[in-house]
């Protein structure tokens, strides 16, 4: 997921044959994945990997700043306090050391597990569909917005007041830390926008 870059071109014949599938399914998955906006396709010209706008992307981010700060509170809510702790401990550790060695992927890496571990702790599977419905639209994006200065440094301070919130148990908090983390981010794309979109 999110390996195509926006506007890339998608080619009936070469993924039937690619993985070896008759065409019907593949244009069965191309229906699956126009519906759910990640791709365009276009009468006798094929397929392309959907590109977000500006505004688009803004929207996206406010709906983000929404539905990932509940999440975090059900998370709080639903779960021991204590089981967040070895996250946390990583998140002041290793994963700090490597942000500042410029290893971003070992922090996305631990955003991404922070973040399916919240989801499943929520247990609200119409929130889990929403939200991954956003992500798989922001992915590309999200990896773009890791390597703007400074952005890793602030998330990943950011993660660790997050999680401390939720090792003391305090979901009203860690919820206001978790959106106070995505208008950082908005903000930082923002600033970036012309680099990035």
């Amino acid at each position: 997921m999110g390996d195509l870059p926006p506007g890339s071109k998608l080619n009936e014949y070469d993924l039937s044959a690619e993985f070896n599938i008759p065409r019907t399914r593949v244009r069965d998955a191309f229906v699956e994945l126009e519906q759910r906006g990640l791709i365009d396709r276009m009468p006798n010209k094929g397929a392309i990997v959907s590109k977000l706008g500006p505004e688009q992307v803004f929207r996206i981010y406010d709906i983000r700043e929404v539905l990932e700060g509940l999440c975090v509170r059900l998370a709080t809510l639903n779960t021991d306090p204590q089981e967040w702790k070895a996250l946390y401990e990583e998140f002041l550790g290793p994963v700090t050391d490597a942000v500042q060695a410029g290893n971003f992927e070992a922090y996305t890496e631990k955003v991404s597990e922070f973040r399916a571990r919240c989801v499943e702790a929520a247990g609200n599977p119409e929130l889990t569909r929403m939200l991954d419905s956003i992500n798989e639209k922001t992915q590309v994006l999200i990896r773009r917005i890791v390597i703007l200065p400074g952005r890793a440094e602030t998330g990943v301070r950011q993660q660790c007041e997050i999680l401390k919130a939720m090792c003391e148990g305090d979901a009203e908090r860690a919820e206001a830390m978790r959106r106070n983390n995505i208008r950082d981010a908005k903000a930082c794309l923002k600033q970036y926008l012309k680099y990035i979109l």
